[in-house]
């Protein structure tokens, strides 16, 4: 396979995974809805994810040990193997946010955090591929998609309430460019992209069970609403799977910010899909919201070109 073409398959394989989020982000935001409790919700999705996970690791135990013997050798760093924590985060906000914002507005204000966050994770060379420099059009790009949050969530701006769950979403999209970026070291050490996956599930399962024990302490019980009967709702961690193990696979080969270019047009065409057809609590996009969307799509060809 030539260089054009492995480029082109990489960029298709990060669409898919944005289109995985986008999804993912819905059916977390209904299951934290129905359990009234967004950590119990990413706990939840997490734990299914990582027992999916346990079951293939006969599979992949001797790529997952080549990890321990990175670590040992120096290889790799310690806080290099705890991007599951930035996983964990983001899945957290969807179930905090998505049933007050809707998938389209959660979408657009991670990917404006994702940009932004990938300019620096790319200067600083967190990524497999090293050091790439900041142009221009990059940075035109990163800041054309700020201002598409604003644009998107325009309307929300005599809401406090709602611009403050916006901002969650934003900050979990910085999360999510360094996550991608250690993560693909991580995925190079072991050989395989799996074990990394498998690591990332590990880390945020245990972040988020003591996130959410210390909430229970402090509410003096646990979930307020019933787990759900339908078995869709606990699809969101296989979904989480794909999404993790897309990006250790290619980022090397792509870099991160191509890799968050691609997972940007997944998310937000198949965010905009997701709403239009079936409208969460915030109802159908809006105009500013789709204004906004659009918008992020000119940023991504701007800083694409660059």
């Amino acid at each position: 396979m030539s260089a054009d073409a492995g480029k082109a398959v990489g960029v298709g394989l990060a669409v898919l995974g944005g289109a995985c989020l986008a999804l993912q982000s819905r059916i977390n935001g209904e299951l934290g809805r129905q359990l009234g409790d967004g950590i119990a919700a990413a706990t939840v999705s997490f734990g299914v994810g990582l027992v999916v996970l346990l079951l293939a690791l006969p599979w992949m135990h001797r790529n997952a040990r080549r990890i321990l013997a990175a670590l040992r050798s120096g290889e790799l760093r310690w806080w290099q193997c705890v991007g599951g924590a930035c996983g964990a985060f983001l899945v957290t906000t969807q179930g905090l946010t998505v049933p007050l914002l809707g998938v389209s507005v959660f979408i657009v204000a991670v990917v404006a955090g994702q940009s932004a966050s990938s300019l620096a994770v790319d200067r600083f060379g967190v990524g497999p591929g090293g050091v790439h420099p900041v142009t221009r059009n990059r940075l035109i790009g990163a800041v054309l998609c700020v201002v598409a949050v604003v644009i998107a969530v325009g309307d929300s701006f005599g809401d406090p309430r709602a611009l403050g769950f916006a901002a969650l979403p934003l900050l979990a999209g910085v999360a999510v460019a360094w996550q991608q970026g250690v993560n693909g070291r991580v995925a190079r050490a072991a050989g395989s992209p799996w074990p990394a996956t498998l690591l990332n599930f590990a880390v945020g399962s245990a972040a988020l069970l003591v996130a959410l024990a210390i909430e229970s302490l402090l509410r003096g019980g646990g979930p307020p609403g019933a787990f759900p009967a339908e078995p869709w709702l606990y699809v969101g961690g296989p979904l989480g799977i794909v999404f993790i193990a897309i990006s250790a696979a290619v980022v090397h080969r792509i870099g991160v910010l191509l890799l968050g270019l691609g997972m940007i047009a997944g998310q937000i065409l198949s965010a905009l899909g997701i709403d239009a057809l079936i409208p969460g609590p915030a109802g159908r996009p809006d105009l500013l919201t789709i204004t906004g969307a659009l918008l992020t799509l000119l940023a991504v060809r701007i800083a694409a070109r660059g």
